[in-house]
Parts: structure tokens; sequence; C-alpha cells
């Protein structure tokens, strides 16, 4: 019996789907969206929890679109390191502030999560004041995702696959592979969301949390390395009717305890985080009685994001700058 089996018992379709798709993309973005779903009040719980299964399954719409919507890749990421020493205290907080000192262009090159999260929370505040279902439940659903993002070490630096440190993998290991394998024994519950009175440092501090562990994440998978043969720090595994190069049950458990708890810290960050917005853009959007709206999503929500979902299945690649592997 697990230790965690009340989180195993809500997330179990996740997890067994999760060791077919080996990605953060569908089963960590799923879950925390999932898990953040029980950290609501009860004045948003009866609505949020009506519509789990939408937010659970479209957390991963952003991923979808990433590599066919021209500007939606800057949206997953910001490369702190490009801008120089301590530069997540430095960078402006303001969008425009950002685009006159540094130019759109190389704002979009380098990733603009911070300041995506705060547009997505005014936008998400004005479908509270609108009532707007649709809106309500789409923005939720990827700002999520986004806020998940900046929970990653490896969002917040150049270095995002390793590739300039010989570690190339790395941001799959991290993110993908410790989750698979071992989240089932994580505490991920994080209490009642809680009130923002300044959202835009909320997620700034996200994203200097997250990058202070980027030389953590890197020096340990190259101590931990240096323990293993190249015959054991890799192995095959089937999955589905492929068998994958993969990086070992034994490699992985290695750094995981290496790391001591950081994937967990930081899953468990990202749900809480994620309640918070939520919360937050429901009380300034007036607390509406979500009792007296729409319950579902409407008819024509449902036939854009199953017209979303052909196209982006079908669509052809669009370049994407940076966080392309």
């Amino acid at each position: 019996m697990k230790k965690y089996g009340y989180l195993l018992l809500i997330c179990l379709p996740l997890l067994l789907v999760a060791r077919q798709a080996h990605a953060w993309g569908f089963f960590g973005h799923r879950l925390l969206n999932r898990l953040a779903v029980y950290t609501l009040p009860p004045g948003m719980f009866g609505f949020y929890k009506a519509n789990i299964d939408y937010l659970t399954v479209n957390a991963t719409r952003p991923d979808s679109r990433r590599t066919v919507v021209p500007g939606e890749a800057p949206k997953h990421f910001l490369d702190v390191d490009r801008y120089g020493d301590s530069a997540e205290y430095k960078l402006p907080r303001k969008y425009a502030d950002a685009v006159a000192r540094y130019g759109e262009d190389s704002l979009l090159r380098h990733g603009i999560v911070p300041w995506n999260v705060v547009t997505m929370k005014n936008q998400l505040t004005a479908a509270f004041k609108a009532k707007d279902t649709d809106r309500i439940l789409r923005l939720s659903a990827d700002m999520g995702h986004y806020i998940a993002d900046a929970c990653v070490p490896l969002h917040t630096t150049r270095n995002y696959n390793g590739q300039l440190t010989g570690q190339r993998g790395i941001h799959g290991l991290w993110e993908s592979r410790l989750p698979e394998l071992l989240s089932a024994d994580y505490d991920l519950f994080s209490g009642k969301a809680q009130y923002l009175p300044n959202a835009t440092d909320a997620i700034w501090a996200a994203v200097i949390r997250s990058h202070a562990a980027v030389d953590s994440v890197l020096l340990f998978e190259k101590q931990v390395t240096k323990e293993f043969a190249e015959d054991q720090k890799f192995g095959y595994e089937q999955r589905g009717s492929q068998t994958v190069r993969a990086y070992s049950r034994e490699f992985s458990k290695a750094y995981h305890a290496k790391l001591n708890g950081q994937v967990e810290r930081q899953m468990r960050y990202a749900t809480a985080l994620i309640g918070n917005f939520w919360f937050t853009c429901w009380v300034d959007g007036g607390s509406p009685d979500l009792r007296q709206i729409q319950y579902t999503p409407s008819e024509s929500e449902q036939q854009r994001l199953a017209r979303e979902a052909k196209e982006t299945a079908v669509a052809p690649v669009v370049a994407a700058p940076g966080h392309d592997e």
C-alpha cells in the first residue's frame, strides 16, 4: 500500500497512462491542474470539481500548440541567464518596460513565461467578472500549465536540456522520468489556496526559486553519472509497440535521491501556486457565485476544442525559438 494512497486514488488514471506517455507534458501538467482543484475554497470548489476532467485533459493544450502556433513557444520559459548575473532580480516586472529595454523580438527569443502568466491573470479575472464559463475554464487550464512551467528549473536557463554541458537529455530526466517513476509516493497536498496580494511578485518568486535550483540540477546529475557505467546509466524499455532508450531505473533513483526531494517540492509548490492564482482571480473578479453560471463548457466551446485538437495534430511545424528539445 502506497504511503499516499489518497493521492494515488485521485491520480491513478494519469499514473497508468504516464507509463506509456513518458512525458511531463501529459502526466505532470495534468496531475498538477487536477490537484490544484482540491486547494480551492467552497465558493469555487463545486464548479471546478464539476469540471475537473476538463481542467485535467486541457492542461496539456499549450504544449499541443507550442510548435504549430507562432508566438506560443516563448510563453513556456524564460532564459534568465541570457540577461546577465542576478537578472531574475533586475528584469522589469512590467512587460511594456521589458519591451522598451530589450525589444520584443529579443524577449520572445528568450522566453516570457512570468509576463505571460500576469497577462493571463488579468484575463481570467475579467472572465470571472463577466461570468463567462467557457473563458473561465479555458484560461484556468492554460494558466495552470504556464505556472507549472515556471516551477521547472530547466525552464529558466538557456542550458535547458544540458546541451551546453554535455548533459543532453537532462530536461526529460528531471521533469518526466523522475515523476513517472517516483511520484506515486510524493506528498503533493499543499493546503488551502491563499490570496495573492501581488500576483506579479508571486510568479517572479517562482522563477527565482526555479532558477536557484538550476546549478544543483546539473551538478548532481554529473556527480551521479560518475558512479555509473554508460550501460548502467541507460537501458531499454518497451513502450507500446516501441523499444526506447531511457535512463535506467537505478540511475534515475540515485539521481532522485541526490536531489533530496527537489522534484516533489517543486510539484507541491506548483500545485499551491496554481490554486492561489485561480483563487486570486476569482476574488479580484468579484467572487461571483459560480452556482449561478453555466456549469459546463458550451457546445461551441467543445466544438472549438475539437477543431483546435485537429489543427494541432495535422498542422505543419512552425519553427519555435529556444527550448525545442
